[in-house]
């Protein structure tokens, strides 16, 4: 076993042709596998992950993110239209700013509305829709793809250049870790996260899926998505995911279905956010960061529209999204933890996505 444990560390990601954009740039498709056959693939278009392999409690892999099977998927009419985002790096800001508009040292920015009047996932060409360069690699942890970008000082409105690096590393301990750093020379907010949709059982639906949330409270949206500020005790409602439940237990309670962010009890450090159990298959998912936050997603606006790998159909809550973040608005919120990145910091933030089964 040691050997081939190390020939797969000490092998670097394969690669492979993943398409033309509509461009006509070339991407690539990465995989990274460890010694337990977990296998990730990423697209260094919008360093998308297109597929997660993992074992089921009877040894079997199977595919546990929604995706496609070449970059025309991911520039489709169709999945434009519906902007699902499937496995993508979000940014410059990952989820919604309140009217496309914010205040900063005095000025203000106006920014693209692609969501209704407001702003959703950086705007109209965000981190999800660039091609980042890519460096496949290696490293005491493990096979790792490394992407970087610079937005540039005024793209879709923000200030400042920004530079930003994001490590994917596949670990000997079945865990798909996500580094992102980024740096400026003006003031921006930054909220950087990955919008994987999961599917532990390969099913049409992840109602059955337990999830659990070590979070007690959440922060209230109005009908357009954006928190009013106030952050609700889960407590005695359908936001209560401090012991597992089933996604499809109380979903019925929640008009439109789960699209929250959940303030996470612990803030410092690297600490637990997220834990999914899949009761048919055993597969388990536990997600922890270093972010406040984590936007909990059911899946609600899939409409059966898009036809993923396989030729698979992608209907309502085909697919789960755990996007650890800060919250959303947060340039507009004084109350809430800061995005705010100036020059001469770095940003420094690390999620886990650990997968695992129960017998």
């Amino acid at each position: 076993m040691a050997s081939s444990s190390t020939s797969t560390q000490g092998a670097a990601p394969t690669s492979a042709s993943f398409g033309k954009t509509t461009d006509g740039t070339e991407v690539q498709l990465f995989t990274l596998t460890n010694a337990h056959g977990l296998k990730v693939s990423i697209t260094n278009y919008g360093g998308t992950v297109t597929s997660l392999l993992v074992p089921d409690k009877a040894g079997k892999l199977g595919d546990v993110v929604l995706g496609f099977d070449n970059v025309s998927g991911y520039q489709s009419p169709a999945f434009l239209k519906s902007g699902p985002y499937f496995g993508a790096l979000i940014g410059r800001y990952g989820n919604r700013i309140a009217k496309g508009k914010f205040t900063l040292d005095g000025k203000q920015y106006t920014l693209a509305n692609n969501n209704g009047e407001n702003t959703l996932h950086g705007g109209k060409k965000g981190f999800d829709k660039v091609v980042w360069q890519a460096t496949p690699g290696t490293s005491a942890e493990g096979q790792t793809l490394t992407l970087t970008y610079l937005s540039q000082d005024g793209e879709e409105g923000y200030p400042g250049n920004l530079q930003v690096t994001v490590v994917y590393t596949l670990t000997p301990d079945d865990a798909l870790k996500i580094d992102y750093s980024a740096t400026t020379d003006k003031a921006t907010p930054v909220n950087l996260t990955n919008h994987a949709y999961f599917n532990l059982s390969g099913g049409n639906d992840v109602l059955g899926h337990q999830v659990t949330l070590p979070a007690d409270r959440y922060t209230v949206v109005d009908a357009g998505l954006i928190p009013t500020g106030e952050l609700r005790p889960v407590k005695g409602t359908p936001f209560d995911f401090t012991s597992p439940h089933a996604i499809g237990e109380r979903i019925g309670q929640v008009p439109g279905g789960y699209d929250h962010n959940w303030v996470l009890n612990e803030a410092k450090g690297m600490h637990a956010a997220a834990t999914v159990y899949e009761p048919t298959t055993g597969r388990t998912m536990e997600v922890r960061t270093t972010e406040p936050g984590i936007q909990f997603y059911t899946g609600n606006f899939l409409d059966g529209t898009l036809k993923g790998k396989g030729g698979q159909v992608y209907g309502k809550h085909a697919g789960f999204c755990l996007e650890t973040q800060h919250f959303p608005d947060s340039p507009n919120q004084p109350s809430f933890p800061s995005t705010i990145l100036k020059p001469g910091q770095t940003l420094h933030s690390t999620t886990t996505y650990t997968f695992g089964v129960r017998q």
